[in-house]
């Protein structure tokens, strides 16, 4: 059996108030004092129970993650991002990898309950009512990164995909292109996947362009999903000038297939696509996507969670919005 904090007490020759004192870090400690209890800790091996501790703290400096899929390069990206601030904040993570499973999300926020954990960022957008029901019952505060929450009660971190998918396809139009195909997401998933394809359908009806149903395909934003849906179009006779992808995952699809396929990348297929994740950087040609800013969205995500933690009267009027931007890189050329 391990040491206790009353054996390190007695072998300092102190109170077990003080041995305390000095493990939760308190700043009115004699140097003295601190080098008895860290000399005795040392001596006795003793390791502070972590979950007691925070039993008695009310709080484990732990933040709970929600991703949909650490497959995909975007979520990989931030979820970087996140570690990195949090740990400066003096917050660990725990993460739930719930592969677009809404039975795996709800065990994960359970878990996260049953840990204490001090808060949950969600990057999810599916709920069904047992999903609803936790938000709805739970204690700690709940943040949403990169979707938009299922009310105005949550805050959501995260870019206006609407504006940031009109704005491609706007750019993509008056570089040029009639022939715009465009690989969607999801529906049921309102952020990343309804409001991209929407985006996408009024740009082309602002500039009066005819939509093309062959050239529009939907997928789940995965590398094998963009493949498969542009094998679907070059099958076709007729060949869209440039592929806007909902997803960089799929843009990289996209782009191998119409490479095996013999064409040339941009010259005669542009490919563009979306998050602005490193593996738009690696293949070659480099592809123009649409970035969000993951970095900004990750540091303001546990930002914003630390204030929700540390205050609960904290108040917020709107969501925040982050803003996009198109890069241009060897994928995509312009027509004019």
């Amino acid at each position: 059996m391990g040491a206790s904090i009353k054996d390190v007490a007695r072998r300092a020759g102190v109170s077990v108030t003080s041995v305390s004192r000095v493990l939760n870090g308190e700043k009115y400690v004699s140097k003295a004092l601190l080098e008895k209890v860290n000399r005795s800790i040392e001596e006795l091996n003793y390791s502070p129970s972590h979950i007691a501790r925070s039993l008695k703290m009310q709080k484990t400096n732990t933040i709970g993650i929600i991703v949909p899929d650490l497959t995909n390069q975007y979520f990989s990206t931030i979820i970087s991002h996140i570690e990195e601030t949090a740990t400066t904040m003096g917050y660990n993570l725990l993460i739930g990898n719930i592969a677009e499973s809404m039975e795996k999300e709800l065990k994960y926020l359970r878990i996260f309950q049953n840990m204490r954990v001090d808060g949950i960022i969600v990057m999810h957008q599916k709920f069904d009512e047992q999903i609803l029901e936790f938000f709805a019952n739970a204690s700690m505060p709940i943040l949403f990164l990169s979707v938009k929450g299922p009310s105005s009660k949550y805050l959501s971190v995260m870019i206006d995909d609407y504006r940031a998918a009109f704005d491609a396809t706007e750019y993509l139009i008056r570089s040029g292109h009639r022939k715009v195909a465009f690989l969607s997401g999801d529906l049921e998933d309102i952020t990343s996947g309804l409001n991209r394809y929407r985006g996408f359908i009024d740009a082309m009806k602002k500039h009066r362009l005819e939509l093309d149903e062959r050239f529009v395909k939907f997928g789940n934003y995965k590398l094998a999903s963009g493949r498969a849906l542009m094998e679907e179009i070059v099958q076709l006779e007729e060949h869209p000038t440039v592929v806007f992808a909902a997803s960089d995952d799929m843009a990289v699809g996209a782009l191998n297939c119409v490479l095996d396929h013999g064409f040339q990348v941009p010259d005669d297929i542009s490919i563009v696509g979306y998050d602005g994740s490193q593996i738009t950087e690696v293949v070659r040609p480099s592809i123009t996507s649409m970035e969000q800013p993951s970095g900004e969205l990750g540091r303001q995500a546990v930002d914003y969670m630390h204030q929700l933690i540390v205050n609960p009267d904290f108040t917020f009027d709107e969501d925040i919005i982050l803003p996009h931007q198109l890069v241009l890189r060897g994928s995509s050329r312009e027509l004019l």
